[in-house]
């Protein structure tokens, strides 16, 4: 089997030359389209997602050799959560060579923050189903080595600094609630309350639920840190 242009160019794109080219077509294959000759990129998507940890823990850990595991634990997540890898997809113009149903194909299936954000994680796997975890390894360095020393600098997200502020109150996690959604099926926008045990709250308008959430938890701790001035 060879590969069509477009997905040649875009293996040149992420540095790998697939031996066996029908990995990387299962890994950009969505469920929408998948048949019983043409299997979809979830069972890669599974696997991908644990590639993708062992390659950042072991990042993390060569890149501060004294951190405590309660500093790499928020830089990990910062580094695998699935908005990370949707970012990556988009710098790679993976969403261009996805094969999707047409509905799915309608709806902007291209640039939904999830459908990216799991077929990143399936090229992944292809690429160690393909080459090993050193040819894996490879790809992921090259395309997050940015973002991993951006996380030495500040790792934690608005999210797990506003529930370290509550929990070092002595109350429980804010509690996250979506207060409505707007706009059509490919263009959502989310509206998300965020509200501490004490009362305090906040709400955030984002394209994507979980951007909504991190929106309101930084507002509110930005309240919460002027009050404390």
């Amino acid at each position: 089997m060879k590969l069509s242009g477009d997905l040649l160019a875009f293996a040149g794109r992420i540095g790998h030359t697939f031996r066996t080219p029908e990995l990387l077509v299962q890994a950009v294959t969505h469920a929408s389209i998948s048949s019983a000759t043409r299997p979809d990129n979830q069972r890669l998507e599974f696997l991908g997602d644990r590639v993708l940890g062992l390659v950042m823990a072991e990042a993390l850990l060569a890149a501060d050799t004294r951190a405590a595991e309660g500093l790499l634990a928020p830089r990990f997540n910062a580094l695998v959560r699935k908005e990370a890898c949707a970012d990556v997809a988009r710098e790679l113009g993976l969403g261009d060579v996805l094969k999707l149903g047409r509905s799915e194909m309608m709806s902007g299936g291209r640039r939904k923050e999830a459908l990216l954000g799991d077929a990143m994680e399936a090229v992944i796997a292809a690429v160690y189903l393909d080459g090993g975890f050193d040819a894996a390894r490879d790809v992921v360095l090259r395309h997050w080595s940015g973002r991993i020393g951006a996380v030495q600098a500040d790792a934690r997200d608005a999210k797990t600094a506003l529930q370290e502020w509550a929990q070092a109150r002595g109350q429980v996690p804010p509690t996250y609630t979506e207060m409505g959604r707007d706009g059509p099926d490919h263009q959502p926008v989310f509206t998300v309350e965020v509200r501490l045990a004490s009362g305090e709250g906040e709400i955030a308008r984002s394209g994507t639920k979980r951007a909504a959430e991190q929106a309101a938890a930084k507002a509110l701790l930005a309240r919460l840190e002027k009050r404390n001035d």
